[in-house]
């Protein structure tokens, strides 16, 4: 029995050692020219020209190519200079619906961090368990994802979202927000008639119903807890009620995922009586609901377009349309990837969600702006992500073509001016099985 848990232990080890990631982290980051590519700022029409940035990684110089042409030599002195002639410069897309980092292998519990043992625990933010060797990392950011809002799943309140950037020694070194808002998953109001669901229609109401009370109780304790703490500090703390009060004071946002019509006009009932600054993640038929979000001026969250439309009344591409639709009625959207546990490996993939929509009416640049400057205006950080412009952070990309075509290569990547090794296992065993059947050829046994 001892040797039989030894061998149960050791294959255990060797299958979460297989998933950490071993590329070393980005070097401090120097100054830098970056210079004959087209640049993609977003604030302009592309052009081609070059970037400074300096060892604090924040771009100092936007030129476009007469002015790189004209540059003193002096200005180049001390510079690391980066000839990307014939390459594409892009600002880093933001993933604002992740767990990158909280989960590594599905069917591994033990490598599976998004979701806390009970129904409320505002007290946890999802940073601190942000595993910086994670595999998924690298394959991530090698599509050029370089910066992510990670949301803890699970229960009523789960905890609150942390954003990231993709590159650290530890979590202290990826994080850029550790509370980038409080996430609530809002009850579905529907009836699983699915042959698989043993819970009878009625009990499936009162559970929804339940849910909703007690998403009431637990904001209705915590503001009244913050009150009570406010007049009379001798009152013991409460670690979750006070997580809660920026959330409740309308200083961080409540990140409320919700999908069909009747969840989001509900959610977004609930949250603006409260006087809370929801952020709808999710949804699917938001195109239904533009008039309410655009009164409480509600940004959306579209969690990827690569799923089915979720009414039967629905056009087939009533997915694809989306964006466009938020896009056309003034509603503030994003797209991000669909954020569930089993999708993490996936958010390499977000930029082809947002592509899919392209051949259904939206224009490319807002496209590009979707994964971009959009997602960081919704998450807080448009001043310092999102465009390429003197005096924001240098997170950006070079690309051998367009970003959101499937067969375009990303060369080169820089977060907050550091230099990524863009080295991933996907292009490891990419290798590794070239080399094998190379092998095979030049002994003739293919």
């Amino acid at each position: 029995m001892i040797k039989a848990l030894t061998t149960l232990a050791a294959l255990a080890t060797a299958t979460l050692t297989s998933a950490q990631d071993l590329t070393p982290k980005a070097p401090p980051a120097v100054k830098t020219w970056v210079y004959g590519a087209m640049l993609y700022t977003l604030t302009d029409d592309p052009y081609q020209g070059a970037v400074q940035f300096n060892e604090e990684g924040q771009i100092g110089s936007v030129l476009d190519q007469d002015k790189w042409d004209d540059l003193p030599a002096s200005q180049l002195e001390g510079h690391v200079l980066v000839d990307a002639t014939g390459l594409h410069l892009y600002p880093g897309f933001i993933g604002a619906n992740t767990q990158m980092g909280l989960i590594e292998i599905g069917a591994v519990r033990a490598t599976r961090d998004m979701d806390e043992a009970g129904d409320v625990s505002p007290e946890v933010y999802a940073a601190i368990s942000v595993n910086p060797d994670s595999t998924v990392i690298p394959v991530t950011r090698s599509n050029g994802v370089l910066t992510v809002n990670v949301l803890p799943l699970g229960g009523i309140v789960p905890g609150r979202a942390s954003l990231m950037r993709m590159d650290g020694w530890t979590h202290e070194d990826m994080t850029i927000a550790e509370e980038s808002g409080l996430v609530v998953n809002w009850p579905v109001r529907w009836v699983n008639s699915a042959w698989w669901s043993d819970t009878p229609p009625e009990d499936q109401k009162k559970q929804v119903d339940e849910r909703r009370a007690r998403i009431d109780e637990i904001f209705e304790t915590a503001t009244s807890y913050l009150a009570a703490r406010a007049a009379d500090a001798t009152i013991p703390e409460d670690l979750r009620w006070e997580a809660m009060s920026k959330a409740i004071n309308g200083e961080r946002p409540v990140f409320i995922r919700a999908n069909s019509l009747e969840s989001i006009t509900s959610a977004v009932t609930w949250a603006t009586s409260r006087g809370l600054d929801p952020i709808i993640v999710g949804g699917r038929d938001a195109g239904m609901a533009t008039d309410l979000l655009l009164q409480h001026d509600v940004p959306v969250v579209i969690t990827g377009t690569h799923r089915l439309p979720g009414r039967r009344d629905a056009d087939y591409d009533s997915i694809f349309k989306l964006p466009q639709v938020l896009e056309a009625a003034g509603v503030t959207w994003c797209m991000a990837g669909e954020g569930g546990s089993f999708e993490t490996p996936h958010e390499r993939l977000l930029p082809y969600h947002v592509a899919s929509s392209i051949g259904y009416g939206l224009d490319e640049t807002i496209a590009l702006k979707s994964v971009t400057i959009y997602a960081a205006n919704i998450l807080g950080i448009g001043d310092t992500h999102g465009t390429i412009e003197s005096d924001k952070q240098a997170t950006f990309f070079l690309s051998d073509g367009d970003p959101l075509e499937v067969m375009s290569t990303v060369t080169h990547a820089w977060i907050d001016g550091r230099k990524i090794n863009l080295t991933d296992k996907q292009k490891k065993l990419n290798e590794k099985y070239r080399e094998k059947y190379q092998q095979l050829r030049d002994a003739g046994e293919l």
